[in-house]
């Protein structure tokens, strides 16, 4: 007999069956602190100087009141877009073309603005743009959900294709537009969101504070709406089963269509609030990837509206504290910022692995284990067939077969003879 070891792995990994939430906090919290330690790390590399990132993500972040004002305004932009993907993230519709939706409400309002002009009131024109941008979107939105609710196509490649088409058409405008050929539209002077004067407020404040305030409000709205409303409560049941919405009367194909009505009316006014509230333009990259990032924002939130509040001022903190970086040190180039948001992003992410999952290391005990499992040889195996002489014989129990044979009986000569 030889015995043989069975190895096993040093840890292994198994699913969580509960968790406090105050662990769960522990460990998102502790994967931040690491992440920026990391991108501290990773901006040495770039810079020589590992304090140096923080002090200018910090400054071009919080450094003037300008710095300040930016910040609310693109956390402003990418909660919005958030916003509008959380409904059909939740009704596990995944709409990918957020980026889309928000530039087609951009090109309607840029090409009011263009053509209209000073021909009517500013207040009326404000109003087109936005009646316009949030239709356009809407219009945008519904076209996959009309297909996925009819034919059941993937959505996710479906809105993913309209994401082009939208950077085309405005391709398009602007090359119809702009006869120079240059292909790029300038700042136009009509159809700006009114300035909001209040004493001791900035020029950027006056320019932004219109745009946090309603991106703000809307939060609230969607909060409400997500976890009260009845139209929320069927967006989630067609999200965990559309089996149990139909068996429960709940017209999934409505609900579906419904949704993405919403979400593209969203994403329009992030549109109108982009172009009549900071750009007053319009290009193929005004949306500038954010229609991606409100992805992972809103997922990291767990779709939680409040919560998105506070991974969108994360996200636009690394990114416009990095632009600042890439300046301070005169690198050139711009893409440090996203190097520095994918590590923050690749550490939150792996922080929900370790809130789901957990990893055990092998305990010493289970040596005994391994050393239990033997393997027999062929000779072994018919060596232990052969009874030896020592062993004595079974008793086995005799077979009902014979059980059933008479029992024959012998005289004594017979047995001598």
């Amino acid at each position: 007999m030889t015995k043989e070891k069975k190895h096993e792995p040093l840890f292994h990994i198994s699913k969580r069956m509960e968790i406090s939430s105050s662990k769960k906090w522990a460990i998102r919290i502790g994967s931040g602190v690491l992440a920026i330690l990391v991108c501290g790390l990773v901006s040495t590399i770039f810079t020589g100087n590992f304090g140096g990132f923080f002090s200018s993500v910090f400054s071009g972040t919080f450094g003037t009141s300008l710095r300040r004002w930016t910040l609310l305004e693109n956390l402003s932009i990418l909660l919005c877009i958030a916003l509008a993907l959380t409904p059909a993230f939740k009704m596990k519709f995944w709409n990918i073309g957020a980026e889309g939706q928000v530039l087609i409400g951009c090109l309607f309002c840029a090409i009011c603005m263009f053509y209209i002009k000073n021909s009517i009131p500013e207040g009326l024109l404000l109003i087109i743009c936005l009646l316009g941008s949030v239709l356009f979107g809407m219009i945008w939105a519904v076209i996959p959900a009309l297909f996925k609710a009819k034919w059941n196509t993937n959505e996710t490649l479906f809105t993913l294709m309209m994401n082009y088409v939208a950077m085309f058409l405005v391709t398009f405008f602007i090359s119809a537009a702009v006869r120079s050929g240059s292909g790029v539209l300038g700042l136009q002077p009509y159809g700006h969101m009114p300035l909001i004067k209040i004493p001791g407020l900035n020029a950027a404040g006056q320019k932004y504070l219109l745009t946090i305030i309603l991106v703000f409000a809307l939060t609230a709205i969607m909060y409400v709406y997500l976890r009260y409303s009845k139209h929320g409560y069927e967006l989630s049941v067609v999200g965990e089963s559309e089996n149990t919405a139909r068996y429960i009367g709940i017209n999934v194909k409505k609900v579906i269509i419904r949704t993405l009505l919403l979400s593209g009316a969203i994403c329009g006014f992030a549109g109108w609030l982009l172009v009549t509230g900071a750009r007053f333009t319009v290009s193929k990259d005004l949306v500038g990837g954010d229609g991606f990032t409100a992805i992972l924002v809103a997922w990291l939130a767990h779709f939680n509206p409040i919560g998105m509040i506070v991974t969108a001022f994360l996200v636009i903190f690394l990114k416009q504290g990095a632009s600042q970086l890439v300046t301070d040190f005169k690198l050139g180039k711009d893409y440090l910022g996203d190097v520095i948001v994918g590590i923050f992003f690749l550490f939150i992410i792996g922080s929900e692995f370790f809130i789901n999952y957990k990893i055990s290391l092998r305990k010493n005990n289970a040596k005994a284990t391994d050393d239990s499992q033997t393997t027999t040889t062929p000779e072994d195996s018919a060596s232990s067939q052969i009874p030896s002489a020592e062993e004595p014989l079974s008793d086995a129990e005799p077979s009902s077969e014979d059980k059933n044979i008479p029992a024959t009986t012998y005289s004594e000569e017979e047995v001598k003879g």
